[in-house]
């Protein structure tokens, strides 16, 4: 091709670069290519059929971004009630940073549609509003609380929550359009249990001040064992977790916030002095929660079990 093709087709190659490769035939049509001409492309080899209405520019392999991007294109002709096709559930999510494995089938949802899978990948039908929709490394995507709400159907409890984790870790959960998105889920099969993941990250009587402290209290839920007051406080001191009919507290400890040799003695005073009031403390690092969640929370349960024992009252 020489420059003055080159030109001529500037405008086709640079919409491609902003989309991952990929173009579709509206598009075409929409920069002067005219059925026979895209045909003509077509048989050069500068344009690849992808999926029927999309094509890849130029010789090299989509990547996985160039494959969204190509089913979404692919799902523009079915669109309905005004809003345009969007990368969703597991595309969505990982988009987002939420997962940690990529998917190798891109799901979309497309407003109107009926589910169903086509070819290479997945269509969702969904009513989307304009706050849903967003953009991520330039796909058109679920918004942060509808992925997660849409996840919530195709993710166990413990994967969603990772996913909100996060989201929080990025500084993008966002409760008040969880609970937007919630309001208007209706009958959402991921609505449930969306909202009792994100209760984790509600502000209630049982506030939580970090997230290791919200991740020992999802814990404490999904092994069944009875809710502690977040942050009480005992005579003037300020509990992490305490065990009331039990008696017991577990502090949570950050790596390098207990070092100086202050905190140091203020932790043993504090221990002692809780002890003269019948409460025992356990003390848990960040470190050792995040290793071992499984064998931490077990032995907590076995304090606890322990605890009921030796408080329950003896023979007269």
């Amino acid at each position: 091709m020489g420059d003055q093709g080159a030109g001529r087709h500037q405008p086709l190659f640079t919409l491609a670069t902003e989309q991952h490769g990929v173009v579709s035939t509206r598009q075409l049509a929409s920069l002067g290519y005219t059925r026979s001409s895209a045909s003509k492309a077509h048989r050069v080899g500068r344009l690849r059929r992808i999926h029927r209405g999309v094509y890849a520019v130029g010789h090299r392999d989509l990547d996985w971004e160039g494959w969204a991007m190509a089913a979404v294109l692919a799902c523009v002709p079915v669109a309905r009630h005004g809003h345009p096709p969007v990368a969703s559930h597991l595309t969505a999510g990982w988009l987002w940073g939420l997962l940690r494995f990529r998917p190798e089938t891109p799901h979309v949802t497309v407003p109107g549609a009926q589910p169903h899978r086509r070819p290479r990948f997945v269509v969702h039908g969904g009513s989307l509003i304009d706050r849903d929709i967003a953009e991520q490394d330039r796909i058109p995507v679920t918004s942060l609380a509808r992925t997660l709400l849409d996840l919530a159907t195709v993710l166990s409890a413990g994967a969603l929550g990772t996913a909100i984790e996060r989201a929080d870790k990025q500084g993008i959960f966002d409760l008040r359009a969880i609970d937007d998105v919630l309001n208007r889920a209706g009958r959402h099969n991921g609505a449930g249990r969306l909202r009792e993941a994100a209760d984790l990250y509600r502000p209630d009587l049982a506030t939580t001040r970090s997230g290791l402290e919200r991740r020992f209290r999802k814990l404490v839920r999904g092994a069944g064992l009875p809710e502690p007051a977040m942050n009480y406080v005992v005579a003037g001191m300020e509990l992490d977790a305490y065990f009331e009919t039990e008696r017991f507290v577990v502090e949570l400890d950050v790596y390098g916030t207990h070092g100086d040799p202050g905190s140091f003695e203020r932790d043993r005073l504090r221990e002692d002095e809780l002890l003269l009031r019948r409460i025992e403390v356990m003390r848990i690092t960040d470190t050792r929660l995040e290793r071992e969640p499984r064998a931490t929370i077990e032995r907590v349960a076995a304090h606890l079990e322990r605890r009921r024992r030796e408080l329950a009252p003896g023979p007269p």
